[in-house]
């Protein structure tokens, strides 16, 4: 194990702190009222996980290897709807640590609207608020972004 870090290296905790202070992170409760309104929120957990544990209905998937593509307003890969920095985007994930990191390069990309939920999805659900078996829910997939499959349903076999 090498104890000695090489100059200028942080910790993940520290890279993780380092991006909070940059956020005004909302509570589950303030992401579902701020969807409501109008705010995109963009679940950037992988397939399997969203499976396992479910989803939030109108969310958008897009996974977390594609998102800075998808909403760069730049960006030839980017959705239909990203015609500006002006979006209120919030990300999440299963428990709000990936989504801080997630948010911050948004806003080093200009979208300075741009934010995390506190907990992530798992907040979410002890909330109380609305979400769906995995596979069950109106999500949105972004290009590139894998559907999680109702339990029982193997994925196809591409070749």
């Amino acid at each position: 194990m090498v104890m000695t870090r090489p100059p200028g290296a942080r910790t993940i905790d520290e890279i993780l702190a380092a991006a909070r202070q940059r956020l005004v992170r909302v509570t589950a409760g303030q992401a579902y009222r701020e969807m409501s309104e109008g705010a995109v929120l963009i679940d950037i957990r992988p397939a399997a996980m969203r499976r396992r544990d479910g989803e939030i209905p109108g969310s958008a998937v897009v996974e977390r290897n594609h998102l800075e593509w998808r909403v760069d307003p730049c960006s030839d890969a980017r959705l239909p709807w990203v015609t500006g920095y002006d979006h209120r985007i919030i990300v999440f994930c299963q428990d709000g640590y990936t989504s801080s990191l997630a948010a911050a390069a948004l806003l080093d990309l200009g979208l300075h609207r741009a934010t995390d939920m506190i907990g992530g999805f798992t907040d979410w659900v002890a909330a109380g608020l609305p979400w769906a078996p995995g596979g069950t829910a109106r999500v949105i997939l972004a290009p590139g972004a894998a559907p999680a499959l109702p339990p029982g349903r193997a994925p196809a076999v591409r070749l």
